[in-house]
């Protein structure tokens, strides 16, 4: 197991130095960066003294050894409008993102994998449609829609829930579940596709001959040999939830990561726009990771191929 570890953490290693220099590229890839930073209005000297100051005179192999180590201590360089690291700025924001995922992951998690389990426990009966039709809609309605048709109903017409912001826990719930509904109607498909295959293997005809309660069959026998798929999935999407959240975060004001970026983006503040690709990356190496650790313990033949 220790092999297995090590080994995908040295393929998780590899992959975060490869995001680094995606990142590096990034900013040579629309042309001259210095044009991107700076205001059309800026005059040549102005433009002359920021190149200097910055290193963009220097070979790109220099600057690319320079940006590597700032990227291992930590250093991406100061925001170009809050003159602050761009880094500090970056994880500031970071808890409200991750918060606001976190309990969306967990809301549909609590629905989908129950719906998923009962649907094909109990196929083709009333739950099971009504099962299938509420992932189809969850999976077709887009999220800006349903966030914005949730403010309306709960905010302006029954005054209930706060429009926006971050505070209480009243404030949670509009966009969570705004992140939520694409997610759980996902991991619902996915449940019942992966239990109704295993429900027809032997050995859960053999343990249901064996007279073990019903419960037992689907929780203990199906749902483990069917959640590797499901694990996967988990990683992969708590890691879009973290860098998806762009548009659920601009609608209800949530001060996150993703609404910190867009207006980065529009401000031309490109240090920070790299400090969100970069975590991003890591986070997305680290999920897969785990993911990867937790499909080997479910299924132990994993770790020796």
């Amino acid at each position: 197991m220790l092999q297995f570890v090590a080994r995908r953490l040295l393929e998780a290693l590899v992959v975060v130095f490869l995001a680094l220099t995606v990142v590096f590229a990034l900013q040579f890839l629309a042309g001259d960066p210095v044009k991107l930073f700076l205001p059309t209005d800026t005059t040549q000297k102005e433009i002359e003294e920021f190149r200097e100051r910055l290193g963009f005179n220097d070979p790109w192999l220099v600057q690319y050894v320079r940006f590597l180590r700032g990227a291992l201590r930590g250093d991406f360089g100061n925001s170009l409008r809050q003159h602050e690291p761009a880094l500090v700025l970056v994880l500031h924001r970071f808890p409200a993102t991750l918060s606001l995922s976190g309990v969306a992951m967990l809301l549909a998690l609590v629905i989908a994998i129950p719906v998923g389990v009962i649907s094909a426990a109990r196929r083709n009966s009333w739950f099971d449609h009504l099962g299938i039709g509420s992932t189809v809609l969850g999976q077709a309605i887009p999220g800006f829609w349903l966030g914005l048709m949730l403010i309306y109903v709960f905010s302006v017409w029954l005054r209930v829930l706060p429009t926006g912001g971050r505070g209480t826990w009243l404030h949670f719930i509009m966009p969570s579940v705004t992140l939520a509904a694409f997610v759980a109607a996902r991991f619902a498909r996915l449940t019942r596709s992966m239990m109704l295959d295993v429900l027809g293997q032997d050995y859960i005809r053999t343990a249901r001959a064996k007279g073990l309660a019903p419960p037992r069959v689907l929780y203990k026998h199906a749902l483990k040999n069917a959640s590797l798929p499901i694990v996967t999935l988990l990683a992969l999407q708590l890691g879009q939830l973290l860098g998806g959240a762009v548009i659920t975060e601009t609608i209800f004001a949530w001060p996150g990561v993703g609404r910190f970026l867009v207006q980065a983006l529009l401000n031309r503040d490109f240090p920070v726009v790299l400090v969100g690709v970069f975590l991003t990356a890591v986070l997305y190496s680290a999920l897969n990771l785990v993911a990867d650790m937790a499909y080997a313990w479910l299924n132990p033949r994993i770790r020796y191929e």
